[in-house]
């Protein structure tokens, strides 16, 4: 159980959370919402034990998985098969049962052969009783039900993308949440941060019936509506406005039903208290012109502020940033071409033989399964790696944009303000000031180191990024992660207007219906093709 007392979060000065006390326990899976920057994400941390509050309590759960926007893998050298072992320290047990193998085969020496055989006894024991070579499966399956295959289990983790190290990440968590004890029930409590961004349609799938079944406790943060709608039984709404945190012990459709109903309510008491107390107000200006009717008057007027104050407060409408991609610099026909591109990781190969021309203005999508090379060959082009093979050919006026899907843009440890100086060095302090306000950055979230921010303001200052350049070829990497709906729709409306050229990686539809492609490159062949509807079914799958 997770219990959280008068609990208070801020940010800078602002306040965040005031006065909470949260519960959760075995059983209860709570959906955690509000608008991107509301502090879900911080919120979550503090109940994971990974900050610490402003004021109040917090008690964490003895037994916790916890999934942040960006995990720490710990040791990149580890195999990810023994990254999620490591859940129910099954990786360190296999370590010293093989080297207790090699020493039992390899000794001369009768006494230390003995030694020996008697050790990797113990450790097979308790290897058993951790659930042995079943454990084992079940981790592969857990792990294959997330789209990771076979081949990339053994592989370090330096040589996977960033959308399959969080995969394994989760894998971890969840194979831990999967050990049930005598009374046959979880005893993990998970916290878990946008858990099905990288995730395909099938893994999300999969990923919904797990966490149904979970009877440990659960806290999801997710804008996903049908992960929530299956779900959870529980509301956490964080608002902003008031800095509370709403509770409703029901199902997402019924709490949905029960703010639609509470908003209504709200504002039909609203109207109905401004029609009487103006009318007490007009009725207290006349009286108040006579000086024997002054204290009737006095008396209506405190009536009427009364009336007003004690009104439950008008939720205010969340405010949204108003995202516009730049204006293209001007540039020559193929901006930017790719000849014979591959990348391997020791001797996992990603692809090969990658060819393309990003033409002036061309819009393309880029597909393939989860690891067939998406992000690495945006990073190629981007610059931000380099390719084993191949080169890139820069055509006259080139201006690259290029926004990460793990924020490697941005510089944690500086403040947003100093991450836009370096993002966009020509321009102007106050330009620079008004368009980080349009991105609803202001004041002192302005000196707020950038790996404090949630997942959606990261994304935010990114694309704040982007838009104060004067890019003519965009690389967007799942540009849609971690928004809210109002936020998802205005980065799609940004993409409709754009007059340069895009090169896409996206699981979201809506993303390539903003776009209307006209071609698409498939990984990890590297095919070029027309694009056609045909490909829209692939957008999920892939």
């Amino acid at each position: 159980m997770i219990s959280a007392t008068e609990l208070e979060l801020r940010a800078g000065s602002r306040i965040l959370v005031s006065g909470a006390n949260l519960r959760v326990q075995p059983g209860d899976r709570i959906g955690l919402v509000g608008r991107n920057g509301a502090g879900k994400t911080t919120t979550l941390r503090v109940l994971a034990g990974e900050g610490e509050p402003y004021s109040g309590s917090v008690v964490p759960a003895a037994e916790l998985g916890y999934l942040p926007q960006d995990p720490r893998e710990g040791n990149l050298e580890t195999s990810a098969k023994d990254r999620v072992l490591s859940a129910r320290g099954l990786d360190e047990l296999l370590r010293r049962m093989e080297k207790a193998q090699t020493e039992m085969a390899e000794l001369a020496d009768d006494s230390a052969r003995d030694k020996a055989i008697v050790r990797y006894g113990k450790l097979e024991e308790r290897f058993a009783s951790l659930g042995g070579y079943a454990a084992e499966s079940e981790a592969a399956r857990i792990c294959a039900n997330l789209g990771l295959e076979d081949r990339i289990l053994p592989q370090p983790l330096r040589t996977l993308s960033g959308g399959q190290r969080r995969r394994v990440e989760l894998a971890r968590i969840l194979f831990a949440a999967a050990q049930t004890g005598a009374t046959g029930r979880s005893s993990t409590t998970l916290l878990l941060d946008e858990p099905t961004n990288h995730l395909d349609a099938d893994s999300i799938s999969w990923l919904r019936g797990f966490l149904k079944q979970h009877d440990g406790g659960l806290v999801v943060i997710s804008h996903d509506v049908e992960l929530l709608g299956d779900v959870v039984n529980k509301v956490w709404f964080l608002d902003a406005q008031r800095g509370e945190v709403d509770l409703y012990n029901m199902g997402w459709q019924r709490y949905l039903d029960a703010r639609a109903t509470d908003e209504k309510r709200r504002r039909r008491e609203r109207a109905n208290a401004e029609k009487k107390a103006t009318a007490l107000q007009a009725q207290a200006a006349k009286l108040g012109a006579k000086a024997t009717k002054a204290v009737a008057a006095k008396n209506m007027a405190r009536r009427a502020e009364e009336m007003l104050s004690n009104l439950d407060e008008e939720r205010v409408s969340d405010k949204v940033a108003k995202i516009s991609f730049p204006e293209p610099a001007a540039c020559g026909k193929t901006p930017l071409q790719a000849e014979n591109l591959s990348k391997s990781y020791g001797s996992l190969e990603i692809f090969t033989g990658v060819d393309l021309a990003i033409d002036r203005g061309s819009r393309v999508v880029v597909l393939g399964l989860n690891g067939a090379g998406k992000t690495t060959l945006l990073r190629l082009i981007g610059g931000m790696e380099k390719s084993d093979s191949g080169s890139l050919v820069p055509g006259h006026g080139l201006r690259i944009g290029y926004y990460a899907q793990e924020h490697e843009t941005l510089d944690h440890t500086a403040s947003v303000w100093e991450n836009i100086r370096h993002l966009a060095p020509d321009i102007d302090a106050q330009r620079l000031r008004t368009l980080l306000g349009t991105f609803l950055f202001t004041g002192e979230q302005l000196e707020q180191p950038a790996g404090t921010l949630s997942g959606g303001e990261k994304t935010r200052l990114a694309l704040a990024g982007l838009v104060s350049s004067q890019a003519n070829v965009l690389l967007l990497d799942e540009p849609t992660n971690n928004l809210d709906p109002a936020s998802r729709e205005q980065v799609l409306s940004a993409l409709r207007s754009y007059a340069g050229a895009v090169v896409l990686v996206t699981h979201d539809p809506g993303a390539v219906d903003a776009l209307e492609p006209e071609r698409v490159i498939l990984l990890p062949d590297g095919t070029e093709d027309f694009w056609s509807d045909e490909y829209r079914e692939l957008i999920e799958l892939a």
